[in-house]
């Protein structure tokens, strides 16, 4: 990426610097006391549903989130500033081998899935792009939208990302580019919000976003902790759904190489493999057992927080039965 596009994360290390301290505050039981957790940026809006809901059923626990990017999470893991972890992969047998040396007992989990969705202004007519166009695009082969889409109206190709050190880059580094490096076409925003605002307020832009952050209701965001206990409750919400996006852009269908039939990111096509662009999330604890780091990982790996990884467009690792399939 052009070294004017992004500075790295400032302050981030300061933040985690300050993790070991509240860390180490007594931790009294499973459902009390005070916790952090280093977590990707890019689930953000996911994981500070996980933690308003806790809070709210155990008023007296605190789980204080630091959302950096996915090294600096890690580092901060494997540092013992912290005792848990929101990222994309497990720990290396090599990084579990340290934290054993460490008399460290790790509990690590898939949680979700979660899709990288494409996003554009309302006012370009691309509705479907596939996975070589996308490369050719990251790639700088391709800069121009009507190399893409006929239309006079549009002209260079501008694609966003959340940051330059972000998870998602690194997935299409690694799953579309086989290592190729970025075209001159690469922008990087502070975070996934502006990935979103920076595409609604350019009809050039391109924008690469966990799903998550565009749903219509921007993943319950503007619920209080009250709703979204209620919400959790509620046997409606246990099927996986065509919820809307925000209208604010557009979501692409993308199909695979070779493939005839594009899809959109819901979660009936992600739970069936059919949409092309997706990864893993991964909670990793070093928390002891009757500590409020074991607790927290136990309600996000249990029925409540899998709710509420559904609720947000991601497709959480236990999924409910009951399948809503999507019709267009």
């Amino acid at each position: 990426m052009k070294k004017n596009i992004y500075l790295a994360m400032i302050g981030a290390a300061a933040l985690l610097t300050g993790l070991s301290s509240c860390d180490k505050k007594a931790e009294s039981t499973q459902t009390s006391g005070i916790a952090t957790i280093a977590c990707d940026a890019s689930f953000e809006n996911i994981l500070s549903q996980e933690i308003d809901v806790f809070e709210y059923i155990y008023p007296d626990a605190s789980v204080i989130p630091y959302y950096v990017d996915q090294n600096a999470a890690l580092d901060s893991l494997l540092s013992l500033k912290t005792r848990m972890a929101v990222i994309t992969r497990p720990l290396t047998e090599k990084e579990l081998a340290y934290l054993k040396s460490e008399k460290k007992i790790v509990h690590q989990t898939q949680i979700a899935v979660d899709a990288l969705a494409l996003i554009v202004n309302p006012e370009n007519p691309t509705e479907i792009m596939d996975k070589k166009e996308l490369t050719d695009i990251l790639t700088g082969k391709v800069t121009k939208w009507s190399d893409v889409v006929v239309n006079k109206n549009l002209g260079d190709i501008a694609v966003v990302f959340d940051h330059q050190g972000s998870s998602t880059v690194q997935y299409m580094r690694d799953s579309l580019m086989n290592g190729a490096e970025f075209g001159p076409n690469i922008y990087a925003q502070k975070n996934p919000e502006d990935v979103f605002k920076a595409v609604a307020n350019n009809k050039n832009a391109i924008g690469v976003i966990g799903v998550s952050w565009i749903t219509s209701d921007m993943g319950g965001q503007e619920m209080t902790r009250e709703e979204m206990v209620k919400a959790v409750d509620n046997p409606a919400n246990d099927s996986t759904s065509n919820a809307s996006f925000n209208n604010k852009i557009k979501v692409l269908k993308v199909r695979g190489n070779n493939e005839v039939t594009a899809y959109k990111p819901y979660q009936y096509y992600i739970y069936e493999g059919l949409y092309p662009l997706y990864r893993q999330i991964y909670l990793v604890s070093t928390g002891a057992p009757g500590s409020i780091s074991h607790g927290f990982y136990s309600f996000v790996t249990g029925f409540k927080g899998q709710k509420i990884m559904l609720m947000t467009g991601v497709l959480p690792k236990v999924v409910h039965p009951r399948m809503v399939e999507i019709s267009e």
